[in-house]
């Protein structure tokens, strides 16, 4: 058995071409399926508005100093 990727013959690479593009196509698949499927509600609005950052606040409560 020769464990050289370099010196494989041209069906060797023929077949992982083609199991990396069955797995492709099926990780393509699943992913498009949950996007467009579902229905249960976890979808974000299309009304989403964007928010501006303001300037740098600082809160503090007892010893903990955070700034946002």
């Amino acid at each position: 058995m020769n464990h050289s990727f370099y010196s494989v013959d041209r069906t060797t690479h023929l077949k992982i071409v083609v199991i990396a593009l069955m797995f492709t196509t099926a990780v393509a698949g699943i992913s498009i399926a949950v996007h467009s499927g579902g229905g249960d509600g976890l979808e974000q609005t299309q009304n989403v508005s964007p928010t501006k950052a303001g300037k740098p606040a600082m809160f503090a409560s007892g010893i903990q100093v955070a700034v946002h």
